[in-house]
């Protein structure tokens, strides 16, 4: 009967064991807020992981496609989170390219050289205000 129960691990459970977040909340959350889905389907948090289930986690601009390879109930280290899991090639390029834009566009982004100043400032409300 142990092993039944070692087989049914939660959805938002797995997601914080496999250390994809931090706290099992913010996982329920983003379940709910439709940034996990399972086989491209939506679930809820309460859904039970099977080995072998596609999933797509989204976080932040980044994107990564998952498939089970393991169960886990118990956050443990980072060495044994990630035989959880496996990351498809696919999703692996698209990450990777998605950064290299993401880079790239920052560079194009001036940032200033210092604070602005009380007289900058007011030279940038009088630019941003409309109609005075």
């Amino acid at each position: 009967m142990e092993k039944d129960a070692a087989d049914k691990v939660r959805l938002d459970k797995w997601l914080w064991a496999a250390r994809f977040f931090k706290t099992r909340s913010s996982a329920a959350e983003a379940v709910s807020g439709g940034k996990v889905h399972v086989n491209k389907a939506r679930v809820k948090p309460a859904h039970v992981v099977r080995v072998g289930e596609n999933l797509t986690v989204r976080r932040g601009p980044y994107e990564q496609e998952v498939v089970v390879r393991g169960l886990s109930r118990q956050r443990g280290p980072a060495s044994q989170a990630v035989l959880l899991y496996e990351e498809t090639i696919a999703s692996v390029q698209k990450r990777g390219a998605l950064a290299d834009q993401l880079r790239l566009q920052a560079l194009t982004t001036p940032h200033p050289a210092r604070r602005p100043n009380k007289k900058d400032r007011r030279h940038i409300i009088r630019f941003t205000q409309p109609g005075d």
